[in-house]
């Protein structure tokens, strides 16, 4: 068996010190070093605890030898794509989205028409803020937002404004003015796009 630990510490952006300090109880960075390496046994007790400090599946956290994955063999940004070497093993967009939300379930919309930047096909990943987190709230201006609406409906759009218990977004369909939203339920900010080719 191959242990995925440092990959999904990695993808969350966290380091050897933050994922021992998540664990419950907690435990020291060189614990967690010794575990991704395999210099100390990982036991199904050890999977559970580092799987619930990372937000995943423990399942995820293990694969088979056998199993060929998907692996990360560049960068592209500014200038030519710089290669990985050693390549690196790819967590699939599920797995990813299991991993940011932190133990609580992330919601998905699948796009069924093209809507502003969207195409029919595409799904959206999306966290929702949790009730009285101003924080994120704020962190979700001019990203687009899912917001549930009273009576079991939704908006789709940009978040522009917030006053009081309302909410304002830009919809994403073009031509369409502003909404003001009050009270919504709960709002879910768009973290990742799956986008088939």
């Amino acid at each position: 068996m191959i242990n995925r630990i440092r990959e999904f510490r990695r993808a969350g952006g966290l380091t050897l010190a933050d994922l021992a300090a998540a664990c419950d109880p907690p435990t020291t960075a060189q614990t967690i070093g010794r575990l991704e390496t395999g210099t100390r046994n990982l036991s199904t007790k050890w999977i559970d605890r580092i799987g619930s400090a990372l937000g995943v599946d423990p399942g995820m956290l293990v694969r088979s030898e056998a199993q060929p994955r998907a692996q990360v063999v560049a960068e592209i940004g500014e200038g030519e794509p710089r290669p990985l070497d050693p390549a690196r093993e790819a967590i699939l967009p599920t797995e990813m989205a299991a991993q940011g939300a932190r133990g609580e379930a992330l919601i998905v919309a699948e796009i069924t028409a093209p809507i502003g930047a969207y195409r029919a096909g595409d799904t959206l990943w999306l966290k929702r803020i949790a009730d009285g987190d101003e924080a994120a709230v704020m962190g979700a201006f001019n990203c687009d937002c899912l917001i549930a609406r009273p009576g079991g409906r939704y908006a789709f759009g940009r978040l522009i404004d917030r006053q009081g218990k309302r909410v304002g977004i830009l919809p994403a369909e073009a031509g369409v003015k502003q909404m003001v939203i009050d009270r919504p339920e709960w709002i879910a900010r768009a973290i990742m796009l799956v986008r088939p080719l």
